[in-house]
């Protein structure tokens, strides 16, 4: 089954705080060091101890480029300090596609767990814990929301999701039923679930740009679901139905896209991106859209959604880029082999 990458729109982002961290390989630090010195950015002070390699690498860099540095960008000193937190903590970074311009692919200005602005700290999660820093599995959040998600994946959070909205507790760690709803949705992307499973899950949360999505069922329900975002979307609906087999699938896309209609009268008064796109996600909270839609995702197999994925991406019919990766290089440079860590020197 191969991989696929869904892409959204390019947003602003702030700076990630560095955290405290211990000793790591000091090859790496030398070149991180090097590299702060190359954007005339001072490193950490937590680093700036005589036997750091981080501040050997800082310094002789200084005397190699003096003031003949480069302008760092805000995405620039976010790289620079998220290279540092994971050479800190020992966890592979994968730096040939997680580079300064990726960061600001996947920057937003909103939290995508909490829906609110990110004006302060920001976090870049690795959505899949047991996986490094590595294109698509990251994803921005505020640092709250990321410290509430800490290693949950999505059994977990899924778990966490529904003790919250059954139990006498009606937040844990800060977050309550829908933030957890939407942890478990963004931890289920990159998570290879059986087609029947991920069918069953509503989309709580588009996925964020850049992330992988690792099952073909859920880019086709986001994929259908944003095209409720911008003009136009009938006729590409339309165009979507023609391309399924049968006219048993083609009737009950039709009765989804029916209990889905209702939500497209207030998405069509809104004007601002993010409004937009959380009245889709909150369409999903819906028990008839749901419904519906679970009985056509199910009438489909996990290659038949991919096919369908492709073909309208093909005909121009996604809103968003979609990019497919095969199954042997989705996960490349995720050192899921080490659980996320990086290979020792």
């Amino acid at each position: 089954m191969a991989q696929i990458a869904e892409a959204s729109a390019q947003m602003e982002l702030g700076i990630l705080p560095v955290e405290e961290a211990t000793p790591a390989n000091a090859s790496l630090g030398f070149e991180l060091g090097w590299d702060f010195a190359h954007h005339g950015v001072a490193p950490p002070v937590t680093h700036l101890y005589a036997q750091s390699p981080l501040l050997q690498g800082w310094q002789a860099g200084s005397a190699t480029f003096g003031r003949r540095t480069l302008k760092p960008s805000r995405h620039t000193q976010l790289w620079l300090q998220l290279r540092t937190h994971a050479w800190a903590r020992g966890r592979s970074f994968e730096d040939v596609q997680v580079t300064p311009n990726y960061l600001q692919q996947i920057a937003v200005d909103y939290c995508p767990i909490l829906r609110q602005p990110l004006l302060g700290q920001v976090s870049i999660d690795r959505v899949r814990n047991d996986a490094g820093y590595a294109a698509g599995n990251l994803a921005m959040m505020s640092a709250g929301a990321n410290a509430a998600k800490a290693a949950h994946g999505w059994a977990e959070a899924n778990e966490i999701a529904r003790s919250v909205s059954d139990g006498p507790f009606k937040r844990i760690a800060g977050l309550g039923p829908a933030e957890w709803q939407r942890v478990a949705v963004l931890c289920s992307f990159v998570t290879e679930l059986s087609h029947e499973e991920a069918a069953m899950i509503p989309l709580h949360l588009l996925p964020p740009n850049r992330l992988r999505l690792f099952n073909p069922i859920q880019a086709l329900q986001a994929l259908v679901t944003r095209q409720l975002a911008t003009p136009g979307w009938s006729a590409r609906l339309a165009r979507i139905e023609a391309l399924l087999p049968g006219d048993a699938l083609r009737t009950d896309f039709n009765r989804f896209l029916m209990a889905l209609a209702p939500r497209v009268l207030r998405v069509a008064a809104l004007t601002d991106a993010q409004d937009i796109r959380w009245a889709l996600e909150d369409a999903w909270s819906d028990a008839l859209v749901q419904k519906r839609w679970v009985r056509f995702a199910l009438q489909l197999n996990a290659a038949q959604a991919e096919k369908l994925v492709q073909r309208a991406a093909a005909k121009r019919l996604s809103t968003v880029h979609v990019q497919r990766h095969p199954r042997l290089t989705a996960t490349e440079g995720w050192a899921l082999e080490r659980g996320g860590y990086r290979a020792a020197a």
